[in-house]
């Protein structure tokens, strides 16, 4: 891949740091970016892209100090490779969202692997888009652009709704199972808040994908499936009798609230 020599080197932390003002969702820098990709070609074409579209830019060639790095400085999204030195980006993945600080930032997989297995397991582990290489320039941005639009774009905070043992506050993006905080990613956030406002009614998963994904091409309407599993193993006391996410065999889901 020929790249101009006058682009950023990849390993080095690039672009002029957010005001402080123009902080996002739990204090992150609204336009800064944490890029972990060990080929130098292909991280370079990425910071390059990323700026002159506006984001900030953070490199790395590991995982190893990404989630201190994350903690510190609070980038508004990831862009993770999938086989990185070391551990690697299913791993890498894993490890944010069992940081509590960091549980909910949005992650995008970059990746040589186009297998739908693998995909799937992107999923599971909690990504919120996932990109084959090699891939268009444009299609990042414009996938970069429409995750953080995801986040940003979350229903005006109103009062906390209770639901049985579960409280969903909108206006902090948190759930609490009998009282315990339980953390989400901005998208099962957003799934879980849509069903339980519309709670009772019987929702298609290409309805889930309009509300929640919209033009997210990364979301099949089989992925909607691996979200409500994942939210059924972080809200239900027995994830395979569930209470609250109901299914209804080939047509969809419904939130009911037990008696």
């Amino acid at each position: 891949m020929h790249l101009p020599s006058h682009l950023p080197s990849a390993d080095l932390p690039t672009g002029s740091r957010e005001p402080a003002s123009d902080a996002g969702i739990g204090g992150a820098h609204r336009n800064l970016v944490f890029v972990v990709e060990d080929d130098e070609d292909i991280a370079r074409l990425i910071t390059h892209n990323l700026q002159a579209a506006g984001f900030e830019v953070q490199s790395f060639v590991n995982g190893a100090s990404v989630i201190s790095e994350a903690q510190r400085e609070m980038p508004a999204l990831l862009l993770l490779d999938v086989m990185l030195p070391g551990a690697d980006g299913f791993e890498l993945c894993r490890q944010i969202r069992q940081t509590p600080l960091l549980a909910g930032m949005p992650i995008i997989f970059l990746t040589a692997r186009t297998g739908e297995a693998d995909r799937i397991k992107g999923l599971e582990l909690g990504g919120d888009d996932y990109m084959t290489k090699p891939f268009s320039p444009r299609e990042l941005i414009a996938r970069v652009r429409s995750v953080l639009r995801g986040v940003r774009e979350m229903p005006a905070p109103t009062k906390a709704m209770r639901l049985g043992e579960i409280e969903i506050d909108a206006a902090l993006m948190m759930v609490q199972v009998q009282g315990k905080t339980v953390f989400t990613t901005v998208r099962e956030f957003r799934l879980l808040e849509y069903m339980a406002t519309h709670r009772g009614r019987v929702l298609t998963r290409h309805q889930l994908l309009d509300a929640v994904w919209k033009e997210t091409p990364f979301v099949t309407p089989r992925s909607i499936d691996v979200y409500i599993r994942r939210l059924r193993e972080k809200i239900e006391p027995d994830a395979r009798h569930p209470q609250y996410l109901k299914t209804l065999r080939g047509i969809g889901y419904r939130f009911e609230v037990p008696r």
